[in-house]
């Protein structure tokens, strides 16, 4: 995502009010199709999608009322939805709409559409099924990781970790650290297949320690965890690197799943 598509993922504009809460109080409602515009109003529309506002099957409003209803052209509109057909969420045909897709079809491992996963108060299910799948992924990869990093592997974990350490995983700049962790034990597997879930992974990473410090600071230090992962693999160790990144993942659910639980 561009500079430009995360300033759009911070406004929000409120179908139900008319609103763009982008636009200073006072201003008339902002007319066009400039990427910020219609990057607000996908994630507005996502956001609602992935909370169930919109069930799978329902049509959303005509072009025409959706526009007029939020001050926006109805160009701004329809590259929103574009966005997200792309996504699996929707699929706009003429004369019949746009109608929200089976569930089943949503590219959810999509890192925007993670994001408005956790905009609000994600799905619990969802939220096992990403740890079922790191559970899956990751220690694999850090036991094949173990067996095939190199030089310039290693350095990028110890960097990564020194970084988390440094401002802690309650800043975005130790959070972006624990993203680069991650996406360098993926590398050093050498499997593009791996390689590929990288933005993934991390993006479920990401969202998923903020949404802990939500309402409270992290239940806990999680880089020790991440030390045992690093040691095992600079030891060459695949079975406890394995194991290590078993139980980092494990507790990250554990704390996830108390966060949820209030």
């Amino acid at each position: 995502m561009d500079a430009d598509d995360q300033q759009a993922g911070d406004a929000s504009v409120s179908p139900a009010t008319g609103e763009d809460d982008a636009l200073p109080a006072g201003k008339r409602p902002a007319r066009g199709t400039g990427r910020r515009l219609h990057g607000a109003i996908a994630r507005k529309l996502g956001t609602a999608i992935l909370a169930g506002e919109f069930a799978p099957g329902s049509l959303l409003s005509s072009e025409v009322e959706f526009s007029e209803a939020l001050g926006v052209s109805r160009g701004a509109y329809r590259e929103a939805v574009q966005v997200l057909t792309a996504k699996g969420l929707v699929e706009s045909r003429p004369k019949a709409g746009t109608r929200i897709l089976p569930r089943e079809r949503w590219n959810l491992l999509d890192p925007e559409v993670l994001a408005w996963a956790f905009a609000g108060e994600p799905d619990v299910h969802f939220v096992h099924n990403l740890f079922e799948l790191r559970a899956v992924v990751e220690p694999a990869a850090a036991a094949f990781a173990a067996e095939r990093r190199n030089r310039d592997d290693l350095k990028l974990m110890k960097d990564a970790l020194a970084n988390m350490r440094r401002h802690s995983l309650a800043t975005d700049a130790g959070r972006a650290a624990d993203r680069d962790f991650h996406d360098a034990i993926l590398r050093a597997t050498g499997n593009d297949a791996m390689m590929a879930l990288s933005a993934s992974i991390g993006a479920a990473v990401n969202w998923t320690t903020q949404y802990k410090q939500r309402a409270r600071g992290l239940p806990r230090n999680a880089i020790p965890d991440h030390a045992k992962v690093y040691e095992a693999i600079l030891a060459g160790d695949a079975a406890a690197a394995s194991a290590a990144m078993r139980i980092l993942v494990d507790l990250a659910l554990e704390d996830t799943s108390n966060a949820m639980q209030g």
